[in-house]
């Protein structure tokens, strides 16, 4: 168990800011510029309020003489930022007995801690240096830092994260909220990437990502079943044509659902816009294919020849004489014809008159 320093008689000391060297184990490793000039502008309006804390050596010089120097423990964001204000001097706490390079460590992180400093990524970069450099356990870092042995687990879990995903955390463009659905899917990279993108460029909520992770890890459990490149086609079909997201899960005793993933109430409207779209189309075209379809009259028509040809020729003064042809009926019209009554003796003047045609 490491004793806690001391402070040298309790006092504040003026130092000069070039003789003090940054902390070697210091866990932050993001410093945000816009925030270190502000600082800088409210020190030179008001200077440092806190001092920062930081450890003495001294050296013999070759020549003669003792040279002192100082490492930072705490402070460096406070340091750097009254460099920038063009100070000279700051002020600081001196701590005897730190020597031993872990409890240096553990003084930085703790500080940062209890200011909220890091960022999730610098906290987990000094749980695991915890963890490698000084063989500590998850449950002794929890005990040192104040936190339950699950929050240092989870938090070491996001260096499993690729580089880019952890940049982007480190800069704040996503939360520690989001990493946690990117990690479920750390076996599938190509649906890491994927979710990533849409978290950036779509600003997704926590909710939201998670709702997908949990989605694709369903589809994964799905695929372990044989493959049916039939619903495949449909939803490659469908993902392309939506421009989104689609998934088609059938139960084993029949029929399924069809799942569309959006994002958005803009997301919706398009898609719905698309699917109005597609059912105007197929309209059109059942009319278009049903205008030009002949009807069943037409084909009739088409395919009957209207004509009539007498059986015997009327006869006046002895000549014979040829009947002028029958009218022509228009091509949707039904004829029919109503023969006389059969009759030997009797020859009728109408048998050949129109008025046996009707229409």
């Amino acid at each position: 168990m490491l004793n806690m320093p001391e402070f040298v008689n309790n006092s504040i000391f003026w130092v000069e800011i070039e003789k003090i060297k940054p902390n070697p184990y210091q866990p932050r490793k993001e410093f945000d510029e816009a925030h270190l000039r502000d600082l800088s502008d409210s020190i030179r309006q008001y200077g440092i309020l806190q001092p920062l804390t930081v450890t003495r050596s001294e050296a013999e010089l070759p020549e003669g003489g003792m040279i002192t120097s100082y490492e930072l423990i705490a402070g460096e964001r406070r340091l750097r930022a009254s460099k920038l204000a063009g100070l000279q001097r700051v002020p600081v706490i001196i701590q005897q007995g730190v020597t031993d390079p872990r409890l240096k460590l553990e003084l930085a992180i703790i500080e940062n801690l209890q200011r909220e400093d890091l960022n999730p990524v610098d906290r987990a970069l000094s749980f695991a240096r915890l963890a490698q450099e000084f063989s500590l356990k998850h449950t002794e870092i929890a005990k040192k830092v104040g936190k339950s042995r699950e929050y240092v687990s989870n938090t070491l879990r996001l260096l499993i994260l690729p580089k880019e995903i952890l940049d982007a955390l480190s800069q704040g463009k996503i939360t520690e909220g989001h990493a946690r659905p990117l990690m479920m899917l750390t076996d599938r990279p190509d649906e890491q990437a994927t979710l990533f993108k849409e978290i950036l460029f779509k600003k997704l909520t926590v909710r939201e990502a998670e709702q997908i992770a949990r989605h694709i890890a369903k589809e994964k459990v799905r695929k372990k079943l044989p493959v049916d490149p039939e619903m495949e086609r449909f939803e490659k079909a469908l993902a392309e044509s939506l421009g989104t997201r689609v998934s088609i899960e059938r139960r084993p005793v029949g029929g399924g659902k069809v799942v569309i993933d959006f994002f958005s109430s803009d997301d919706l409207r398009a898609i719905l816009d698309k699917v109005h779209v597609a059912e105007q189309v197929s309209s059109l075209r059942t009319m278009r294919d049903a205008q030009s379809a002949p009807t069943p009259v037409a084909k009739l028509a088409d395919a009957t020849a209207l004509s009539f040809t007498p059986t015997a020729p009327s006869f006046q003064s002895g000549v014979p004489e040829t009947p002028p042809p029958p009218p022509q009926a228009p091509a949707s019209a039904q004829l029919s014809y109503t023969p006389p009554p059969s009759d030997d003796d009797e020859e009728d003047d109408t048998l050949y008159s129109v008025q046996r045609f009707t229409i």
